[in-house]
């Protein structure tokens, strides 16, 4: 008891919740861009009206595909020593961000698809029966009903994508899971501490994140 109250520090919780914050930083920020980038990939990647949009349409899926089946610790190891070899100067922070929304629009990108092809192909076609372009049809009649499908989907990847931040401690980014090991290493009877109050603070935001999805899948009436 008295190692874990000697763990638990004011100190050291200052600590694990500087390593929080920036854990919340790069979550949100990859949330956001991943979003708009899967969602332009997903769209570019059901759109097959001509030739030309046929071909970006495979040339997409090829990519995300590609994306999708890579591990995204590889993709971190590239982000953050791969970019410096090709001119491409990032710290710590930003190769991590990189790398995550590199790899999440892949995934989120496919559930646009899916999101899109859920809906009945008849929508799309009285839009345009009525006049719309197949622009306006998508984007004020197809798309909403498909975001709407996907929430719940997209929570669940997004608290996926929160607990794949630790992944970042191996280039050194100072997040929750880093500055655990800090302490840790500083005295090692700490270690077991400091794992449950790290599990906690992950399980509290992604408990709530996934509670939510529940909820929306449970209200939302497709």
């Amino acid at each position: 008891m008295q190692n874990l109250a000697n763990a638990l520090s004011w100190t050291n919780l200052h600590f694990l919740l500087q390593g929080f914050w920036v854990t919340i930083e790069v979550s949100v920020i990859s949330i956001i861009l991943s979003f708009i980038f899967g969602l332009i990939l997903g769209v570019l990647r059901y759109t097959r009206v001509d030739e030309t949009t046929t071909v970006i349409s495979r040339v997409v899926g090829v990519i995300v595909d590609i994306l999708r089946n890579l591990p995204l610790l590889l993709i971190i190891f590239f982000s953050y020593f791969g970019l410096p070899v090709m001119g491409i100067r990032v710290d710590a922070f930003q190769a991590s961000v990189i790398a995550m929304v590199v790899f999440e629009s892949a995934m989120i990108a496919e559930v646009v698809r899916s999101g899109i092809n859920s809906v009945d192909p008849g929508q799309m076609e009285g839009a345009r029966s009525n006049g719309m372009t197949y622009v306006q049809a998508m984007v004020h009649v197809v798309m909403p009903q498909a975001l709407t499908r996907m929430i719940p989907a997209l929570l669940s990847q997004f608290v996926s994508l929160i607990k794949d931040t630790s992944l970042a401690t191996i280039i050194v980014l100072p997040e929750l899971l880093y500055h655990a090991e800090i302490i840790y290493n500083q005295n090692t009877n700490y270690m077991i501490p400091m794992y449950l109050t790290v599990a906690v603070m992950y399980f509290i935001i992604c408990f709530v994140l996934s509670t939510f999805a529940n909820y929306l899948s449970k209200r939302i009436k497709y």
